[in-house]
């Protein structure tokens, strides 16, 4: 978990995005033990991220008009990688050396051909087997 509201994370593919901030949590946990707290994803969950490096020939790249600008570099992304070690059913526990997210487009599949780098076998319980078929590593 703990992937919160303004985490900056890595993209994990090819579409051009290199940092991104998250600005919506979609699904995750809320409670714990009845005390509310703030929405925090865990590896397979969607967020909504705002594009704040890019390459500069990609789609997310500066333009001059700041509302096509800031419209351009919203979208929604699935995390892969987190530094929060992550509970398994077999007792065991995963852990990244950083956060990091896929750029995904209307079908939440993903906008990239290529995956960088490993991703979590949870990513296959939650149905992102495109994904997981692109990954250089699944761990």
């Amino acid at each position: 978990m703990m992937i919160q509201l303004q985490t900056v994370v890595d993209v994990a593919d090819n579409t051009g995005a290199k940092k991104a901030q998250v600005i919506r949590v979609l699904g995750g946990s809320t409670a714990r033990r009845g005390k509310p707290r703030l929405r925090t994803a865990g590896l397979g969950d969607i967020v909504v991220v705002s594009v704040k490096k890019s390459l500069p020939n990609s789609e997310f790249a500066l333009g001059n008009d700041r509302k096509e600008r800031s419209n351009r570099r919203k979208t929604k992304a699935v995390v892969v990688r987190t530094a929060r070690s992550t509970p398994r059913p077999d007792g065991s526990f995963v852990r990244f050396d950083s956060n990091a997210v896929v750029i995904l487009d209307a079908n939440n599949e993903p906008k990239g051909t290529r995956i960088f780098g490993a991703v979590a076998r949870e990513l296959r319980e939650r149905g992102f087997m495109k994904i997981i078929s692109l990954a250089e590593e699944v761990v």
